[in-house]
């Protein structure tokens, strides 16, 4: 075989041109790799079922081959492997000759040309790499020659075309990193590995615990691709909820976790955090108290866990919901995040012309943005919400209790989640001192939505000093 390059792409049969470039000599045609494009093909014709499986399992594509009839017989390839028909060039031929497709190759010369053309299937996987590579240099130019188009244009909401192109770019290293599609074989098999799992009681949730046995067990956990909204009214400790779950997630199991706080500070943020974790009240400080040596132990310890922990905080005000996608694809692609907690939904922003006009379509399309968040990035999205003034309009036992139809300015809050707890503590609606007193500390997070699993009312208590809420047994009324 000769080992002039030029050579080996001119001998024998020509298959299908490559596509024309334009005829502008300032413009070079698009990165490609013939020689690797024919030696991958090669080898998976002489050995189909040991390299036509491997280029499956490196998730390779038609789209991947810059010549159309390298990808269309690649096609045809993986098509015959994947319904176990065999891979030889007299069945082959006939298979493209009764769809019309043998000519438009080359005709028979031409697949008997690309069976022979890689004497050794040894450089399998470094031919594969080429292929993958100028597969994404011709993705990057496409997606920056539109970018360009588009800039020229003069779009009219600047933030949602950079958002646009970012996606675009991220998709394209998604894409090399790994394959970006899973087969049903795939899913159902995962699916039954964690049944098995389950039954065998490897584990009781199939997300990331939050800390509360009674919460994980009706809801499973936070799952990835779920978004969990937690509701509730001001002043009723929301944030606090919020951030004991990912005090949970981020300390005490090490999982990487992202807060974007549209309301308070970092520095409040953690200042909370620590003191909760330590369990020592900072009201005391604010009244003469000295922190005995037991105390700065406790705060000591838990400044130090908070401090290692793979906890990140966001405070901008007002966030866009393009701002925060940016930052959350950007930190999760060099942290590999595990959670996302939002507090949150009524104070963040959406910069879309339509959402200028309407209130309540920026609601949606900030709730509509956040769920699909949790799904690009495969993890579980906390998001707080307000309620409106419903729950003080009730009466009698009713008084305060809060419903799903309470969440303020958009329905589509209620749609997009996967999961609705509204917060409700009852001293808060008490009447009389005595009322307050009897009640202090007693909470419930109304598991109003659960779309896998069941809903229902989850006892907690606050601890109003320690801004903190734990997991209360549930008690039954007498009768």
């Amino acid at each position: 075989m000769a080992n002039d390059p030029q050579d080996m792409f001119s001998r024998g049969p020509k298959l299908q041109e490559a596509p024309k470039e334009k005829k502008d000599s300032s413009l070079a045609p698009p990165p490609h790799a013939i020689g690797p494009e024919k030696s991958l093909l090669s080898s998976m014709l002489q050995d189909p079922e040991e390299y036509i499986g491997k280029a499956i399992e490196q998730h390779l594509t038609p789209s991947h081959f810059y010549m159309p009839s390298h990808g269309k017989l690649f096609e045809v390839l993986t098509s015959h492997f994947e319904e176990n028909k065999p891979v030889e060039l007299i069945s082959l031929n006939q298979y493209l000759m009764d769809r019309n497709l043998l000519e438009g190759m080359g005709g028979p010369a031409a697949i008997t040309e690309i069976y022979t053309y890689a004497p050794t299937a040894a450089h399998f996987e470094s031919h594969l790499g080429i292929v993958k590579e100028k597969f994404i240099l011709r993705s990057v130019i496409h997606s920056c020659t539109g970018a360009i188009t588009e800039a020229f244009a003069d779009p009219e909401d600047v933030q949602m075309f950079l958002d646009g192109v970012e996606q675009d770019v991220l998709k394209i290293r998604e894409a090399a990193e790994s394959g970006t599609e899973e087969t049903i074989k795939e899913t159902v098999a995962a699916v039954m590995k964690f049944f098995e799992e389950f039954l065998a009681g490897d584990r009781s949730t199939s997300g990331i615990q939050t800390g509360y046995p009674d919460l994980d067990k009706m809801g499973g956990g936070l799952k990835p691709t779920d978004m969990f909204v937690i509701a509730a009214r001001p002043s009723m400790g929301k944030t606090s909820f919020m951030m004991n779950i990912v005090e949970h997630v981020a300390i005490d199991l090490n999982v990487p976790a992202m807060v974007f706080s549209c309301e308070m500070g970092s520095q409040q943020i953690v200042q909370r955090l620590v003191f909760s974790r330590a369990r020592f009240a900072f009201s005391k400080l604010q009244s003469g108290y000295n922190p005995n040596k037991a105390d700065l132990q406790r705060i000591k310890r838990a400044s130090a866990e908070v401090a290692n922990s793979k906890l990140y905080i966001d405070d901008t005000a007002a966030i866009s919901i393009n701002d925060l996608r940016a930052k959350a694809r950007r930190k999760h692609r060099d942290e590999g995040l595990g959670l996302i907690a939002i507090d949150y939904l009524q104070l963040m922003r959406s910069t879309t012309k339509q959402a200028s006009n309407s209130r309540e379509r920026e609601i949606a399309e900030i709730s509509a943005g956040l769920k699909a968040i949790a799904k690009e990035l495969n993890i579980p999205v906390i998001v707080l919400a307000q309620l409106n003034r419903g729950p003080e309009s009730r009466t009698g036992s009713s008084l305060g209790v809060p419903r799903m139809s309470d969440l303020r300015e958009s329905g589509s809050i209620e749609q997009d989640a996967d999961m609705v707890g509204l917060l409700y503590r009852k001293a808060y609606y008490a009447e009389s001192a005595e009322e307050k007193e009897e009640d202090e500390g007693e909470s419930e997070l109304v598991l109003a939505k659960n779309r896998n699993g069941a809903t229902g009312n989850i006892p907690l208590t606050f601890i109003p000093s320690l801004m903190r809420f734990e997991s209360r047994a549930f008690t039954p009324e007498p009768g």
